[in-house]
């Protein structure tokens, strides 16, 4: 029986490795977490692969749209040199190798353990029916539905999910900066519900006890983001909150007895 709340990876362990890559999340699982979350976007040659950005500025370090390279173009791109830049204490020489993988890698990296795995798709409305679709082929040819949630800022996505496959579990992502103004604020349940959503996926600011009270008596399971202050864990048994994504799972899994 799994323990709660259950502690997952944000991008991996992006507090100490580059988020969404392979070595990342190798550091989720060996730190304790119970699973991870990552984001897919649509290549040129519509193969998902893992990466927050529309651009490869920030981790790839060079110029270029995700949308207008190919998935073995992105596979050549350094995805690992930014972090040690950025993070010159928790450099390591191993992650200039890491590179940009497609899900069906990913997939096949967690297809014989157990982990949870949150799949966010970054997408524009007209993108979304295909990465909906092109991720669920993947889930089922990895044998992976019973461990997959698919979640995304942009709840066309999660009805899309839901009518090519009401079996897949999903989660409707809230933010903070679009829960303005407080009408927004009420209507945050029904928006999930409607778009057929499994979980709320809400930012940390959101996320007070009656919010998820009233979220359980909707039937739907409540997971928090991103904390990396271990005094959540507790917070979390109390409300009931289901999940905690964290860049820092070693830190949570510390307290969580």
């Amino acid at each position: 029986m799994q323990q709660l709340p259950l502690i997952i990876g944000h991008r991996g362990a992006a507090a100490v490795a580059p988020e969404n890559t392979i070595i990342s999340f190798k550091r989720a699982l060996s730190d304790g977490a119970d699973g991870v979350e990552f984001d897919v976007r649509l290549a040129s040659d519509h193969v998902p692969v893992l990466i927050h950005d529309p651009d490869l500025r920030r981790t790839g370090l060079r110029e270029g749209l995700i949308a207008n390279l190919s998935s073995s173009e992105l596979a050549q791109i350094d995805a690992g040199s930014w972090f040690n830049l950025k993070f010159p204490s928790a450099a390591n020489l191993e992650y200039e190798r890491s590179k940009i993988p497609t899900l069906a890698e990913v997939f096949q990296f967690f297809k014989n353990d157990s982990s949870l795995l949150y799949v966010e798709l970054k997408c524009a409305p007209h993108e979304a029916l295909s990465l909906a679709q092109a991720t669920i082929n993947l889930i089922h040819e990895y044998g992976l539905a019973s461990r997959v949630v698919v979640k995304s800022f942009l709840l066309e996505a999660i009805k899309d999910v839901k009518l090519l496959d009401h079996t897949i579990r999903t989660a409707a992502l809230f933010d903070r900066k679009v829960t303005r103004p407080i009408r927004l604020k009420r209507k945050l349940l029904e928006r999930a519900v409607d778009c057929g959503a499994d979980e709320i996926s809400l930012h940390y600011t959101l996320a007070g006890r009656r919010i998820v009270e009233r979220a359980k008596e909707r039937g739907l399971e409540t997971v928090v983001w991103t904390v990396d202050n271990h005094a959540w864990v507790e917070r979390a048994r109390s409300t009931g909150i289901r999940a905690i994504v964290t860049n820092n799972p070693a830190l949570l899994i510390s307290v969580r007895t």
